[in-house]
């Protein structure tokens, strides 16, 4: 279960902001919701950019997946616990992964 956010009211001026400037809205939002740092604006920078993202297990038997960028980059996350992390990043020449990876999950 998601831990629980802070319920915000959003006002005129952030839905202004949202249609015309949603990286500063969404920096807003993230204040009001006493999120400091967010790193959006260098999430958004990076992916902005990429027009294909795969999910492809990390290594046959293990609990851990790769986020593949445009099939040049890959990101590598691990299962700890109960949870995954990320485990650092390659770049080279990757094949497609498989769109149907998330279909057989619980709802």
């Amino acid at each position: 279960m998601p831990n629980a956010r802070k319920e915000i009211k959003i006002g005129g001026f952030i839905k202004l902001l949202l249609k015309f400037w949603p990286r500063v809205a969404i920096v807003l939002l993230a204040r009001q919701q006493g999120i400091k740092d967010s790193p959006f604006g260098q999430l958004h920078d990076i992916f902005s950019g990429v027009e294909r993202v795969d999910i492809v297990p990390y290594q046959p038997g293990s609990r851990g997946f790769a986020i593949i960028l445009d099939r040049h980059t890959a990101l590598y996350f691990n299962q700890n616990g109960d949870h995954f992390a990320y485990d650092g990043f390659e770049v080279g020449e990757y094949g497609g992964g498989d769109v149907t990876i998330f279909d057989n999950l619980p709802r």
